[in-house]
């Protein structure tokens, strides 16, 4: 079988569920997915990144989301839905909350579970991906696995 560690942030789509179910053929496919809460410290990060995008309105309401603890809720529902849209379409699915040192945390669970590659499904971050600060770009420098990284769709 096939292990696949897949850090999130935000509930999978079906577009991306299709897509990363069907990366390795017909293999069977275990994944461990990390979901990260928002944090606050990201949110002039992410309204840059909304008006790089074009999408203004979407900047103006970065501070109407939840973050740091009350993004928890919210993350443990992604999570959930994440985890039970993997076992629908056949897929080995575990996962968990990470929101301290996530890159520490995906290299544990790449030894611990012997992964044979890391995905990042993310949205754009083009500061942070400008800067080579992203985290499919650092964890390329820790996993020892490869490292693909994705665009999450939205919904």
């Amino acid at each position: 079988m096939f292990t696949s560690v897949l850090m999130i942030e935000q509930p999978l789509t079906p577009v991306d569920v299709d897509f990363v179910t069907t990366l390795h053929g017909d293999d069977p496919v275990s994944f461990v997915v990390l979901m990260q809460p928002r944090g606050d410290q990201d949110r002039l990060l992410r309204a840059i990144d909304d008006v790089a995008l074009g999408e203004l309105p979407e900047a103006l309401r970065e501070a109407d989301e939840p973050e740091g603890e009350a993004a928890r809720g919210p993350a443990e529902n992604a999570l959930e839905h994440s985890l039970q849209a993997l076992r629908t379409k056949g897929a080995t699915a575990v996962g968990q909350i990470v929101e301290h040192h996530p890159l520490d945390k995906l290299k544990a669970v790449v030894e611990e579970t012997n992964a044979d590659e890391v995905i990042v499904l993310t949205a754009p971050h083009f500061v942070e991906e400008f800067f080579h600060r992203d985290w499919a770009s650092r964890a390329r420098h820790k996993v020892g696995v490869p490292v693909l990284k994705l665009f999450a769709h939205n919904e």
